[in-house]
């Protein structure tokens, strides 16, 4: 009785991950006959969970809205706090958790009885919170897309760039990545036949889930590296690698991932490689850390500093030695 009881919950489990499974897909995740799958179905069932199945080949197991809360036992009010709470969790996400709140939500959004859903939308709508720096992004979006990937299906939305400009895009979707400030989604984009990392809050519209599609070989094993990469360095016009007199934990204290990307040299200094279109922005953003740093390249970039200097010399006009012992540290 314990092994069927264990056996159901992890069917309901996988159900509830996946929009749809075969049979066969099914019994070879868990180990057991299509058969044994088949009397689990009807079980859970039996128990108020409304499973739908398709026939033929491409037919399947899917999970159905309106069911129960599985498997919780959460209380009405318990239900919407949690919902809530990971709809709060996704829309500002917490460094380390995001991704996790965008799955939980997906399931629970799911399963919710038809009573809870009218109460949940109503409640999402009347909380505010603050502003903050985080960009700001619709949760529905990104349990559609999270669904999406779990599926292999193709999902079609607008799109915004940064330089104003609006698409519609036809993309494969393989994984949601929150750099604690923004969600990014890594994609084989249909249409320009290449992979593709779009920002979350410039999708202009609810993604629209279409056919399935076959996996390809990912663009790297890291994907979350792979987007630290396309949003740091590859857009932009100059690449600018400097060192840093200042171990890692510090620097990375004040640069977020979205920023730069980060590699300790030593115990005692770090190496801060970044994309700028303009050079007059990275000499702002290190003079502002107040740290000593190095200018390994470009030779642009040590150029442009060394004119700058320059004219902040010049500028400053006839300050004495001992004036400038004085001048406060920012």
């Amino acid at each position: 009785m314990i092994q069927t009881s264990a056996r159901l919950l992890q069917l309901l489990s996988l159900l509830q991950v996946r929009r749809e499974w075969t049979g066969p897909a099914m019994a070879e995740r868990m180990g057991v006959t299509e058969r044994t799958v088949r009397r689990d179905i009807e079980k859970l069932r039996n128990l108020g969970y409304p499973i739908h199945a398709s026939p033929g080949i491409a037919g399947g197991y899917q999970l159905g809205a309106g069911a129960q809360l599985p498997p919780l036992l959460l209380d009405d009010n318990e239900a919407l706090a949690v919902a809530l709470g990971l709809n709060s969790v996704a829309a500002g996400p917490v460094a380390g958790i995001g991704e996790a709140s965008v799955r939980a939500l997906t399931k629970l959004e799911q399963v919710l009885p038809s009573r809870l859903r009218s109460r949940f939308a109503m409640l999402k709508g009347a909380v505010t919170a603050l502003p903050s720096n985080a960009a700001s992004v619709d949760p529905q979006q990104l349990t559609v897309l999270s669904s999406a990937i779990a599926d292999r299906r193709q999902v079609s939305f607008d799109y915004v760039t940064s330089e104003g400009e609006s698409s519609s895009r036809l993309v494969e979707p393989y994984r949601l990545v929150d750099t604690g400030r923004r969600w990014y989604l890594v994609a084989w984009d249909v249409g320009r036949e290449d992979w593709r990392t779009f920002r979350a809050d410039r999708i202009a519209s609810l993604p629209s889930e279409r056919k399935r599609y076959e996996p390809r070989p990912l663009p790297a094993e890291d994907l979350a590296a792979y987007v630290q990469q396309s949003i740091t360095r590859s857009p932009y016009r100059f690449d600018v690698v400097v060192r840093l007199h200042a171990p890692l934990a510090e620097v990375a204290a004040v640069v977020g991932p979205h920023l730069a990307s980060l590699t300790a040299e030593s115990p005692t200094s770090t190496i801060l490689r970044a994309g700028w279109d303009n050079l007059a922005a990275p000499v702002a953003q290190l003079a502002a850390l107040d740290m000593d740093f190095e200018i390994i390249e470009p030779a642009e970039f040590t150029s442009f500093a060394l004119s700058l200097s320059r004219r902040l010399k010049a500028a400053a006009g006839n300050v004495t030695g001992a004036a400038e012992d004085t001048l406060p540290r920012q």
